[in-house]
């Protein structure tokens, strides 16, 4: 199944059914009076957060909804049918945003969730409905309410807890596939990771999902290399790691690199809780590790921890230590005080 994260789809709620004008003709009753029954309502279009799908690729074969119109009134005062509600199925962690692909008009971080995005038209008045002492033979109804047409962007960003960040080929995909059931393609050429990858990862009985997106390169918020639209994916990751490639000679600029396009990404994901961590510490001797690990740390200005997802060396302190780091960041948000 291929992975698309952003779609753009129309929708229509249907419109409410007319109401009838009719008068009730029996055999010998000579007064039968008015008898039109209302019409009935348009269906409705809802999105609903479902805990079976990952992707919006469903979303690119079929992008129009249009939800039934309300069925007009009869006589015998009848009413209409009402139109069948179209729902849209979709997964946890997507938002739905207006035209314009900024206001937000829902967050489904909670499965089950489920919001309106366009009501259905009411039916209109029967006949029957304007009978009254004063007009005891009206010949007027109502029509229905037309539905509500527009225009809307799904953006899906992905649930998890930890966040992968770094330049291509520093060795997060090889970090996912060592410590989880996952397995991206890994090679040794830039940019093999094009779509984001989820494991689950355990440590001292405790498990948590990370996410790997592809790696930034400078100037990736102005659309270099594949850009930045796949740090979405981490924006609701309570802790980010960011993997640095102890065999590159300027470490020090690769680790401002990634920085400074969080900062030009915007929001708070540059203040997010991060480990950092030097990656491919295998190939390296004891000096070259000290040199590399005291750059790093004069770089980010805290502790760095050494590792190799491909040995294995150091990985497991760096899981812990993203589990220390998730549950302190848990226990504030549990302290804050409550704000209306």
């Amino acid at each position: 199944m291929k992975f698309l994260d952003l779609a753009k789809v129309y929708i229509r709620s249907g419109a409410g059914g007319g109401g009838c004008v009719s008068f009730r003709r029996e055999k010998y009753i000579e007064y039968g009076g008015p008898d039109g029954g209302d019409g009935g309502k348009g269906g409705s279009v809802w999105a609903e957060a479902v805990p079976s799908l990952n992707t919006l690729i469903d979303f690119r074969y079929q992008q129009h909804f249009f939800a039934k119109n309300g069925q007009a009134g009869m006589g015998a005062q009848r009413t209409g049918k009402d139109g069948g509600d179209i729902v849209l199925k979709l997964p946890v962690g997507t938002e739905v945003l207006d035209e314009d692909e900024e206001t937000v008009i829902a967050d489904l971080s909670e499965v089950g969730q489920r919001v309106l995005l366009a009501r259905g038209g009411n039916g209109g008045f029967g006949n029957l409905h304007f009978k009254s002492p004063t007009n005891q033979a009206p010949r007027r109804a109502n029509p229905g309410q037309p539905g509500v047409e527009r225009t809307i962007w799904l953006r899906l960003k992905l649930i998890a807890d930890v966040g992968l960040l770094g330049l291509p080929n520093a060795g997060k995909s090889t970090f996912l596939a060592a410590t989880s059931n996952a397995r991206p393609k890994i090679a040794d050429y830039p940019f093999t990771t094009l779509t984001p990858n989820l494991g689950v990862v355990g440590v001292d009985g405790a498990e948590f999902v990370i996410a790997d997106i592809p790696g930034l390169i400078a100037g990736a918020h102005e659309g270099r290399g594949i850009g930045d639209r796949f740090l979405g994916h981490v924006e609701r990751c309570s802790a980010l790691l960011h993997i640095v490639d102890g065999t590159c000679e300027a470490i020090a600029e690769d680790y401002a690199t990634i920085i400074t396009e969080l900062e030009a990404y915007g929001g708070a994901l540059a203040d997010k809780p991060r480990i950092t961590a030097l990656n491919k510490i295998d190939a390296l001797d004891d000096e070259e590790r000290a040199a590399a690990r005291a750059e790093l740390e004069k770089a980010s200005g805290g502790r760095v921890y050494m590792m190799s997802g491909v040995a294995g060396e150091g990985v497991t302190q760096v899981l812990r230590a993203l589990r220390t780091l998730m549950t302190a960041e848990t226990s504030e948000e549990d302290d804050a005080p409550w704000q209306p």
